[in-house]
């Protein structure tokens, strides 16, 4: 999906002007967004964590109760442990597991506020909300889009408030 990672590549520096520099992909499994996300960690450098592997990981040997109160700093060292300026997430449907009662769009801008993360998104992005699952879901989540830049294959254009 060259032309998804264009968009994405394109849009990392207005990224750097906004309070989260967070840009998500959204789009359903299987439209190209993990296939973009390895083109532009080939072409930038940037590294390409795969957040339901390293969480797991770390998450094993905790009782569901510390699974919920470590996932923020946990998730925090993973991007941290990175390095570098700009983060490419894919893989981050744990985030969204009902039994560690996280928040995901705040998780993800909150780390956003000293990287900019461009993020694989499983959901979709229309009349000005992001969501993520179908509402019969029980991980379903519906956001107001704001302060975050959404590139989406569907739309050619990007969505962000303030």
């Amino acid at each position: 999906m060259e032309i998804l990672a264009d968009q994405v590549i394109h849009r990392i520096g207005l990224a750097a002007e906004l309070y989260h520099r967070l840009i998500i992909i959204v789009a359903p499994a299987g439209a190209g967004k993990t296939t973009a996300l390895q083109d532009i960690h080939e072409r930038t450098g940037a590294p390409l964590i795969n957040v339901n592997l390293e969480l797991s990981r770390r998450l094993l040997e905790l009782t569901g109760r510390q699974r919920a109160l470590q996932l923020p700093r946990l998730l925090s060292e993973i991007v941290n442990a990175a390095g570098g300026d700009l983060v490419l997430l894919d893989n981050i449907e744990l985030l969204f597991d009902v039994s560690l009662k996280q928040d995901p769009l705040r998780l993800l801008q909150g780390l956003s506020r000293n990287k900019t993360l461009v993020v694989a998104w499983n959901g979709s992005a229309n009349s000005g909300h992001l969501t993520y699952a179908m509402p019969e879901h029980p991980e379903y989540r519906r956001y107001v889009i704001s302060d975050l830049l959404i590139v989406s294959p569907e739309k050619s254009e990007v969505m962000s408030g303030k």
